[in-house]
């Protein structure tokens, strides 16, 4: 055990100060959203294009919403839209010919019914 004690002097230099300004994303993130936004238009007004029944207009671009909200919380939200879109519009659009088809059948049967 140890009974001399060593002090130490410790010896600042002066402080060194210096201004930080962060570069603003806000041009770099309103520049991805227009690239974003004109990627979407051009996906949907190819489907309804491609689909041409005006009943599907509303499913394709509630398809397209949803692909967005999923597709802005990824890394690289571009590169999965695409993907996300049709998928979600593959289940959109069976859904809703889906739908016309029960509508269909249930004003048989209450025709039939009547």
């Amino acid at each position: 055990m140890k009974l001399k004690e060593n002090r130490l002097r410790a010896k600042f230099a002066p402080e060194t100060r210096f201004e930080l300004r962060p570069a603003s994303a806000a041009p770099f993130r309103a520049t991805y959203e227009t690239e974003f936004e004109r990627l979407k238009l051009e996906l949907v007004a190819r489907q309804l294009a491609r689909t041409g029944s005006p009943d599907l207009n509303a499913p394709v671009r509630r398809a397209a919403n949803d692909a967005t909200a999923l597709a802005w919380n990824t890394l690289f939200p571009l590169l999965v839209f695409p993907a996300l879109f049709e998928e979600k519009v593959e289940a959109a659009v069976r859904q809703a010919r889906r739908q016309a088809r029960i509508y269909a059948e249930s004003r048989e049967l209450v025709t039939l019914a009547a």
